[in-house]
């Protein structure tokens, strides 16, 4: 049985917990800070409960737009996300996403996990992608 790819990553956030969880499940801040490889996003609709869904519609620097899906399947206040995830144009290639918020000082550490990529290299461009978004979202709370 082979694994399929994932990748983690952590960021240290100057804030706390709350705040970093409705940065996350907020429409109106998640579009302040989530800006991957230079992306816009241009719609976002965060329903964060269990069995919610979110839809994030993206328009990438050479024009091109993006949307991406997902359903909540684990959310812990100030805590926790899990939720899946597909674009909207390749919905067979659903993954999972977890988020996790660990108080650390007067700040967060933030543990990014996301999991059953259909390839190693969907995994480097999701990495890529969240790697510049956990920036903006650094920068969001400097």
């Amino acid at each position: 049985m082979s694994t399929k790819p994932s990748l983690t990553l952590q960021r240290r956030l100057d804030a706390a917990p709350a705040k970093v969880f409705r940065a996350w499940t907020e429409a109106a801040q998640f579009m302040k800070w989530m800006h991957p490889n230079g992306a816009e996003v241009l719609r976002a609709e965060v329903d964060a409960r269990v069995d919610g869904r979110f839809t994030m519609g993206y328009r990438k620097p050479d024009g091109r737009e993006l949307e991406v899906y997902g359903q909540y399947l684990e959310v812990v206040p100030d805590a926790k996300l899990v939720f899946t995830w597909a674009w909207r144009s390749q919905p067979e290639q659903e993954s999972l996403v977890t988020v996790l918020l660990r108080p650390d000082g007067n700040g967060t550490l933030l543990t990014l996990t996301h999991e059953q990529f259909i390839d190693e290299e969907t995994r480097d461009l999701h990495q890529s992608g969240w790697s510049h978004g956990l920036d903006s979202l650094e920068r969001y709370f400097a």
